[in-house]
């Protein structure tokens, strides 16, 4: 037989091989496909300012819309496979609000874990950031009792994802399991501009969390750290003004500009829910170092459990620790023709220093369990700002106020 025809005979005959050692392999995967969605409305007596779920969205019920739909609605979908029994892989895509008021599909989560050991997992793709104590169903609304997770905490840290890798680690001590996390990666989140037509994009690098999760029967404790180096490239353009003003301006730059700056998240979680009846609590602090300063926030929320309905309460308070006392630029001390423009620029960095919300909200509502898969949930709001703070809205008209706001909120969640 000729080399040549020898060869092109092993190359196919190799690659049968292959095809059918693939095949078997792929028969041998276990596949499940599961999904989630909210279908939602909102409404605001508040008609001349929107309140904000997340910074991460451009509208929402009040000036913009009196009923909105787009708020708390989505749906997302996620195919699973077991390739062997130690190597797993996900896929999750996500549709809702966007920064770009769209709801084009994203991927939230697509990674594979390996199972090191019985008790340590390794990720590496697109994995969940576990910042708070419902980090893993933040999305899923059916698996929580409230409309949205309490916005003064949750909107500290509104990414939910981390692209790079996570490590798992569970013993169990007697009565106690004990689970440690870590995460690292980055993340590239983009963001509707304040009064602008465009939109901007954040960039975290560097990022690394670690979570500690005791448990035991009914009890839970988590205690989580988190840093990165953040950057908001929208900011440049003021901060290079600053430095037109020679060593003054350099100085205010250094300080306040996010560019490349280290920020840090801290958080303490805990709940008890025996069964008839639930209690939990969490409170973190976001500190940026910078221009948009630090923030701390809590809720403490409790309900019980009568048949099918879920009665439930919530109280959370978000305060901001804010440089406001920085005079800015020297005006009195520059020519008559730079003063105008230094005293604009002092009027955008106190705008800036005060930008962190100050507010409380007490919420009130109640869950029914209609079906195996779908709960109904009506949820009553009163947001109030505090000091001065607009609080968590924004898109508002020209002379606002801040204002106390009742909300009014009706969604079916469901999960298949």
């Amino acid at each position: 037989m000729p080399a040549a025809r020898l060869r092109k005979t092993f190359v196919a005959a190799t690659f049968a091989a292959l095809c059918a050692t693939a095949g078997s392999a792929l028969a041998q995967v276990a596949f499940n496909f599961s999904g989630y969605g909210t279908l939602g409305v909102v409404r605001s007596d508040n008609d001349r300012a929107d309140y904000q779920v997340d910074l991460f969205r451009p509208s929402g019920p009040g000036h913009s819309d009196e009923w909105s739909a787009r708020v708390d609605s989505r749906l997302g979908a996620q195919v699973s496979a077991t390739l062997s029994p130690r190597l797993s892989a996900v896929v999750q895509v996500l549709s809702q609000q966007r920064y770009d008021d769209t709801f084009r599909p994203i991927v939230e989560w697509a990674n594979v874990k390996y199972e090191v050991l019985p008790d340590l997992n390794v990720r590496a793709g697109r994995v969940v950031l576990p910042t708070f104590l419902v980090t893993d169903t933040r999305r899923v609304g059916y698996a929580n009792v409230w409309v949205r997770p309490p916005v003064e905490v949750y909107s500290l840290v509104p990414i939910t994802t981390n692209d790079g890798m996570d490590m798992s680690w569970r013993k169990t001590f007697g009565d106690f399991r004990h689970t440690l996390e870590a995460s690292f990666g980055r993340n590239d989140p983009h963001f509707p501009e304040q009064g602008a037509s465009d939109q901007g994009q954040a960039r975290a690098r560097k990022l690394f969390v670690a979570v500690s999760t005791l448990e035991r029967g009914a009890s839970t404790f988590r205690l989580s750290y988190g840093r990165t180096n953040l950057t908001v490239e929208s900011l440049d353009p003021l901060f290079d003004a600053f430095r037109q003003f020679g060593p003054a301006g350099e100085a205010i730059a250094r300080r306040y500009e996010l560019r490349d700056r280290e920020v840090h998240f801290v958080g303490v979680g805990a709940s008890y829910d025996p069964g008839p009846w639930f209690a939990m609590a969490e409170w973190a602090k976001f500190d940026t170092h910078a221009i948009l300063g630090s923030r701390s926030a809590w809720y403490a929320s409790g309900g019980y459990r009568l048949g099918k309905a879920t009665l439930y309460g919530t109280f959370a308070s978000t305060h901001a620790h804010n440089d406001s006392g920085d005079p800015g630029l020297p005006v009195s001390l520059l020519p008559p023709n730079l003063a105008p423009v230094a005293a604009a620029l002092n009027a955008q960095l106190a705008a800036g220093l005060q930008t962190n919300p100050e507010q409380e909200t007490f919420s009130i509502g109640v869950r029914w369990d209609v079906l195996r898969n779908a709960a109904v949930k009506v949820q009553l709001d009163e947001v109030r700002p505090k000091n001065g703070s607009r609080g968590t809205f924004h898109n508002a008209v020209a002379g606002y106020e801040p204002t106390r706001t009742r909300l009014f909120s009706v969604t079916v969640d469901f999960v298949f």
